[in-house]
This record gives structure tokens, C-alpha cells and sequence, in this order.
């Protein structure tokens, strides 16, 4: 529970997400600082978010002689500290993500405090819809106020990737094949438009045909293959023996790796 109003990342943040600074200005420096630790994002993973709401939890440790009184986690991107907004249409506010966060005492000096954020492509039904454009990397400010009123805030603590989620498909044949014969392998890679709310070809990526001999674990990589404006692949390679095929991403900062299952073939 919040005891008093949490001081601010930002001056710029105080503005636009609504904090107070109690007796003092957010730049301010301060004696005896909060040390903050163990700071993730959805268990450290990037953001991957399809077409519908998705909601993450970022945590952290939070220390200080007196006690915890606070905690608060903002999402944000922008030049600089002092310019951390962008603007990039009439359905978003500004590029900045902020909820408050729940702190629970570990001991008399800390605390582990946890901040839930839901991001959300459909601007239909929420007023910070996402857009194709805020795919990419985002700053995480973060501040600890003690229950001495002492206080820690660092504008970009750690970064994380907000990303488009990724589907890619697989399908190899003529099935069955006979030995020394031609497969041909398509497939194709579409990713969350949140522009759209559908997904949609990812072209020109680089896209690996990977293949597994039946009875075995382990995918070697057969070639590299670029997909088509329309995230289409297709390609051939010989037939020498039974196993699975399957088409390997590597991934981009705005869009997640992604694997297909593969595919079996039977050769005769």
C-alpha cells in the first residue's frame, strides 16, 4: 500500500504520469540513497505482444535502513531523460507506460516491490493502444522512496525489447520421396500487425532450412533463404534419408525468434 505520494523518475515523467515530489524537486540530491537491485522485466524475457492485451509484471529489490515506503516503474522512450516523450499518432498520449507498484517487506530494511503493465494493441478499447512504430527498445526508469522520505531514482536503469509476436510455418514434400529425389520446403513468416490487428508477412528476412535426421535430436543448418515481400519461403534440397525439416528465425529487435515444428518426411 502506498503510505504517501511517490517521488518522481523525471521532472518530465512527474508531469505527464502524475507524481508529487514531497519537499523537494526530482533532481534534487539526496543523502542516503535507496539501493535498488534484481530489477526485471517478465522474468527477464523480452516483450512479446500478439494481437490482443498482454499484461507483465516488472519486480525488484529495494533496501534502505529506515524501510520501503514506495516503489515506482516507468516504461518510457524518447532522446533523453528530459525529453522522453514521442508522439506517434492521435490514439497515444505519449510513449510512456506507468502503473504504481506493490511493495512487500522481506525484512525491516527490504522490500520486493512488483508493478503489473497492459499493453495493448487494440486502440478501440484502451487509450495507450500499441502501434507498428513502438516495437523496439525501452528505457526503464526506476525510484525507491524510504519511509525516512530518502530516495533513489535512475531515469534508465535497464532497457527491454517490446516486440511483435512472430508465427512461422512449415510444410516440405512430395511426401513420401524417394531417395535422391527433390523436396521442395515452403513456409512463411508473418508477425503482429498492431497497425491492422492481423498478422502479416515479415519480408525480406533471413531464414534458415534446418533438418533433422530421424532418430536424432540436434537440426543442422542446410541453407539460408530470404523470405518474400509476403513472408513466403520456398526452396528445394535432395532427399537422402527420413527426418524432419523445419524453418529456423533468428529474430530482430522488433520481432521474437521463432522456430517451426518440423515437418517429417518419409524417403523411400
Amino acid at each position: 500500500m502506498r503510505k504517501r505520494a511517490a517521488l518522481a523518475v523525471l521532472s518530465a515523467v512527474t508531469a505527464l504520469a502524475g507524481f508529487a515530489v514531497p519537499g523537494a524537486h526530482a533532481d534534487e540530491p539526496q543523502t542516503t540513497a535507496v539501493q535498488i537491485s534484481d530489477v526485471t522485466f517478465d522474468g527477464g524475457k523480452n516483450i512479446v505482444v500478439g494481437l490482443y492485451a498482454k499484461t507483465i509484471t516488472v519486480s525488484g529489490t529495494f533496501t534502505h535502513p529506515s524501510g520501503i515506503q514506495d516503489a515506482d516503474f516507468v516504461l518510457w522512450r524518447g532522446p533523453d531523460g528530459a525529453n522522453p516523450y514521442e508522439t506517434y499518432d492521435d490514439r497515444i498520449v505519449s510513449d510512456q507506460y506507468h502503473s504504481h507498484a506493490d511493495c512487500v517487506a522481506s525484512s525491516a530494511t527490504t522490500s520486493t516491490c512488483s508493478q503489473t503493465f497492459s499493453l495493448e494493441p487494440d486502440w478501440k478499447y484502451s487509450g495507450t493502444a500499441l502501434t507498428n512504430a513502438h516495437a523496439g527498445t525501452w528505457k526503464v526508469s526506476v525510484q525507491g522512496v524510504a519511509d525516512d522520505d530518502s530516495w533513489t531514482q535512475t531515469a534508465d536503469y535497464t532497457t527491454t525489447r517490446l516486440q511483435r509476436q512472430s508465427q512461422l510455418t512449415v510444410d516440405a514434400g512430395p511426401e513420401p520421396v524417394a531417395q535422391g529425389g527433390t523436396l521442395t520446403v515452403t513456409g512463411r513468416l508473418t508477425r503482429a500487425d498492431w497497425d491492422n490487428l492481423d498478422y502479416r508477412g515479415c519480408a525480406n528476412q533471413p531464414v534458415r532450412l534446418q533438418f533433422r535426421k530421424a532418430g536424432t535430436t540436434t537440426y543442422t543448418t542446410v541453407k539460408t533463404v530470404y523470405t518474400s515481400s509476403t513472408g513466403t519461403l520456398t526452396t528445394t534440397a535432395p532427399a537422402s534419408e527420413d527426418g524432419y525439416w523445419r524453418w529456423n528465425f533468428a529474430g530482430t529487435s522488433t520481432t521474437p525468434a521463432a522456430k517451426a515444428t518440423g515437418d517429417y518426411v518419409d524417403v523411400r
